[in-house]
């Protein structure tokens, strides 16, 4: 890699593990991030010192959570696909290890060190991969250069480029025009991210493939939960509106909005977070405005959904239950970002949520394709459901629409998995 700002960040580096002993002691997320990583090299190399030597390594790195959801339907296909394939999964975030540290399709998962040039080398040569994909974004030029340097061919996928964004920004394009020369391949979301990669960027090894989190979300549409299964006699003949991934400012707009018509439409609410007091908060909502509710924990056959609300209390239900839905309200955007709204898209249903959703591409494509809604308050939120719920034919077309959405961009998994297969061989 050539480049100031890239010759500049290799001569500083070497100094973030003394600034990070001088300063964590005084500053938590820090102190946590040094404690993480204590023992790592020798953690790694147990772990793939217990394998054979693969036919393939594929090294997955993914900064959170929410990036690495983007690449379990291509490490699922490659296992399909490429015989004896041996994969290791790295996170930036703790949130992300946490979440899925005893993934098992993967030989290790461990949390980046930081990086520096003999960190990197190191891990590099402990690692071994043939093949590194890196989701989406988190690039670290002392890593990459790395694993170049170690043989491994670089795929950079579900790749987005949004406008506005600092790669952009004119003191920067020529550090990001270096880190993405590296890659062998990239795969971006959409028309727009690879056109800025080839024309900002001067890449030439770009594809638009889209975002595997369509495929996954189609996979488990077609593969509904038992679960969920045996919920829907529960809601036959009925409106069912779904909210999902709801946080306290969500529910001050969506119940007063869903009570004038409680009577048609019946309610299914999952939290965000489902532990007790957040549960026992919701209860006590609930209660207070003179509504009865029953928690799936404790559900049985007396539930009426003609009068209760039921509260989901337990993770892992909300992709499944969205199959038993009529609309769905998908919280976080009165907060921070929207969460997931495939996730009910895939299944032809309308799909509506808070107005903070700029993180999240595919919710605004959704919208422009006349499959979701954009809501701001109580008020809104009360017209748009009545309408939804008081025209059936609308409700389907929305439907449809958002449906027809998600199924136009399926396809990326089988796309990377394909070019990430040649490279093995």
């Amino acid at each position: 890699m050539s480049g100031a700002l890239i010759t500049a960040y290799r001569t500083i580096s070497p100094l973030i593990p003394g600034v990070l002993r001088l300063l964590s002691p005084r500053i938590a997320s820090l102190r946590k991030f040094r404690e993480l990583r204590r023992g790592l090299f020798d953690d790694i190399g147990r772990k793939l010192g217990a394998v054979p030597k693969p036919a393939c390594r594929l090294w997955v790195h993914a900064s959170s959570v929410g990036e690495f959801e983007q690449a379990r339907p291509v490490i699922a296909e490659l296992k399909r696909r490429v015989p004896g394939l041996d994969v290791v999964v790295s996170f930036l975030s703790d949130s992300g290890y946490e979440a899925r540290k005893e993934f098992a399709d993967a030989s290790a998962v461990f949390y980046l060190p930081v990086d520096t040039p003999a960190d990197a080398k190191r891990l590099a040569g402990l690692v071994r991969p043939d093949i590194f994909m890196l989701m989406r974004y988190d690039f670290w030029p002392n890593h990459l250069e790395a694993i170049r340097d170690s043989g491994a061919k670089l795929v950079l996928a579900a790749a987005a480029l949004p406008p506005g964004s600092t790669y952009f920004h004119p003191l920067l394009k020529g550090f990001y025009r270096d880190l993405f020369a590296l890659f062998d391949a990239i795969f971006t979301v959409g028309s727009r991210d690879r056109e800025a990669f080839e024309t900002t960027f001067g890449c030439r090894n770009v594809v638009q493939a889209g975002d595997p989190r369509f495929d996954q979300v189609d996979e488990r549409r077609r593969n509904s939960d038992e679960r969920a299964a045996r919920m829907k006699p529960l809601f036959r003949g009925r409106t069912v509106l779904v909210a999902g991934s709801t946080w306290e400012p969500d529910e001050a707009a969506l119940l007063p909005a869903w009570l004038p018509l409680r009577e048609r439409v019946s309610l299914v609410l999952v939290p965000h977070k489902v532990d007790r007091p957040n549960i026992d908060r919701i209860l006590l909502d609930l209660r207070q405005r003179g509504l009865d509710a029953v928690t799936i924990s404790s559900i049985d056959d007396r539930f009426d959904p003609k009068t209760q609300v039921l509260v989901v209390d337990q993770t892992g239900y909300l992709a499944e239950l969205y199959a038993i839905a009529s609309m769905a309200y998908v919280g976080g955007a009165f907060g921070v970002n929207v969460h997931n709204t495939i996730e009910p898209a895939v299944h032809g249903i309308p799909v509506l949520f808070g107005p903070n959703h700029r993180k999240s591409p595919e919710a605004g494509e959704l919208v422009e394709a006349g499959g979701a809604t954009v809501i701001t308050g109580e008020a809104d939120l009360r017209q748009a459901l009545s309408r939804l719920a008081g025209d059936p034919a609308h409700m389907h077309e929305a439907g449809a629409r958002a449906g027809a959405y998600v199924q136009s961009r399926l396809g990326a998994t089988r796309t990377v998995s394909e070019a990430i297969e040649r490279m093995c061989h």
